[in-house]
């Protein structure tokens, strides 16, 4: 099952996948696995080194709103809970893509516990 195969490997944290992903979430995936996941690995499980883990407690939306996901990926941020340097601004995504991502990044946060 490649969605097993997809939540192993050298990621910071055990990440669960959902059983089943929403319509939105399915294209999310598939824009995160593009544009996302070669930093933030996969899953979005982090990777030692260079790039945080999106399910963690930091990211639950009370603390990092939507929005900051969609001003992080258009702008850019500043470091600030992890040691990775600054994220540089991703190209080539609207903010309707960015939404879809949102989605597959809260419905795996919400499968590991994080609401």
């Amino acid at each position: 099952m490649q969605d097993a195969l997809w939540a192993q490997g050298d990621g910071m944290v055990d990440v669960q996948l959902p059983e089943s992903l929403s319509a939105n979430a399915e294209i999310g995936r598939t824009m995160f696995e593009a544009k996302c996941a070669v930093c933030h690995g996969a899953s979005a499980a982090g990777q030692d080194g260079l790039a945080p883990p999106l399910i963690h407690r930091f990211y639950e939306p009370n603390h990092h709103a939507d929005e900051a996901i969609q001003r992080a990926v258009a702008m850019g941020v500043q470091q600030h809970h992890w040691d990775f340097g600054d994220m540089p601004p991703v190209s080539g995504l609207t903010r309707g893509d960015v939404q879809m991502i949102i989605a597959y990044i809260r419905e795996v946060q919400r499968a590991n516990g994080i609401e």
